[in-house]
């Protein structure tokens, strides 16, 4: 067991739980820059919400939904 394994695992601890942060955009580091990335990007898919077509299989349990 080497003197750097406590280090090494209390390091991945620490990334492991990070969580995005505004500050992020400003960080040039690798794990800061993906998470401002991540956000955005998942922000804008929230945003915009998803379509997706529902089949239909009688188009009179369609006109029932909209009453």
């Amino acid at each position: 067991m080497s003197k750097n394994e406590p280090t090494n695992q209390k390091q991945e601890q620490e990334l492991a739980g990070k969580t995005y942060r505004v500050e992020d955009y400003q960080k040039t580091n690798t794990v800061s820059s993906g998470m401002a990335t991540s956000h955005e990007q998942v922000s804008d898919a929230y945003m915009q919400g998803e379509i997706t077509e529902v089949p239909v299989e009688n188009e009179s349990d369609l006109e029932n939904e909209s009453k």
